[in-house]
């Protein structure tokens, strides 16, 4: 088993980072798996100078570690572009030059999974790309070709899903025109090349995985087993977000809060009747998946 932690260094880590970052961990460790830290850092306008050497402090101090040197997203572009060529050579690569209005006019449904229309149809060229071509479009938008048809799975924590991609969200991008790729590329392609097998994240990701799915088909690739953990969430509800006071690890940590408490609170919240403080290690020995995981989270007076 190899499972994979993978922080964007966009910020401090808070609770909902850690209480993924935990259930991924312990799964790992309690069948004698691997761990690793990959630093999704592709996004450069919303990185944080500093942030990821911090969130790397974080984990530590919590009790999570990892088996290799970490991995920068930033620094794998001639990877990426591999990966894209060999999605071109199997006909799932188009150009894409029409803008975020020309989609909004031609598009059937006015709101997708996230918030915008779905990339219509009728917008995609008569044919793909061939991977030579890619050159000749430096300044478009590159999208995948979404194949017809509903993409089910069943996931670890979540139960059976299923997504209609070309109906619900389209065709999505992979790399933009600026020439960062997206992080559906990058995500699938680096769960490819470190062998994992495991994905346990945030339920946030849920709706990303019908997308990646159809990017491991593409590549010929069977995907990992997926476990999409329930959000921690505040008072009204909603997923944590930075005007929520008190939530990141750091902020804990300057409060002088142990971190067996926290991980003790996590666990607890995990589906584990743990009273009081525990190590991660402690935790991991005969860790499993519980239906609790599922669930959001809300800390209440806890922070």
């Amino acid at each position: 088993m190899r499972t994979r932690l993978a922080p964007s260094p966009t910020g401090d880590l808070h609770l909902g980072h850690a209480r993924a970052f935990l259930a991924a961990w312990c799964l790992a460790r309690s069948q004698g798996g691997q761990v690793l830290l990959r630093i999704e850092d592709l996004d450069a306008p919303r990185v944080v100078a500093g942030a990821a050497q911090r969130q790397m402090a974080d984990m530590q101090w919590l009790g999570l570690d990892w088996d290799a040197a970490p991995v920068y997203q930033s620094g794998r572009t001639a990877y990426y572009n591999q990966v894209l060529a060999q999605l071109a050579a199997s006909g799932h690569v188009h150009a894409c030059y029409h803008s975020r209005q020309d989609v909004a006019r031609a598009a059937t449904a006015p709101h997708g999974l996230e918030g915008v229309p779905p990339y219509p149809i009728a917008l995609r060229p008569n044919k793909p790309l061939a991977p030579a071509d890619i050159a000749q479009h430096p300044e478009a938008a590159l999208r995948f070709w979404v194949r017809p048809g509903v993409v089910g799975y069943t996931d670890m924590l979540q139960g059976h899903q299923q997504q209609d991609v070309l109906a619900e969200v389209g065709e999505f991008v992979l790399r933009r025109r600026d020439g960062h790729f997206a992080y559906q590329l990058a995500c699938v392609a680096d769960d490819i090349a470190q062998g994992i097998t495991h994905v346990v994240r945030g339920a946030d990701l849920l709706h990303s995985t019908p997308r990646q799915l159809q990017l491991w088909q593409a590549l010929g690739v069977v995907p990992p087993a997926f476990a999409h953990v329930g959000l921690v969430v505040n008072a009204a509800r909603e997923k944590l977000s930075k005007r929520d006071a008190a939530v990141t690890l750091a902020e804990l940590r300057s409060q002088g809060i142990n971190p067996q408490e926290i991980v003790g609170w996590l666990a607890a919240s995990l589906g584990y009747g743990v009273a009081g403080p525990i190590t991660a290690n402690d935790l991991a020995n005969g860790f499993e998946l519980a239906p609790a995981a599922a669930l959001p989270w809300r800390p209440g007076t806890l922070v």
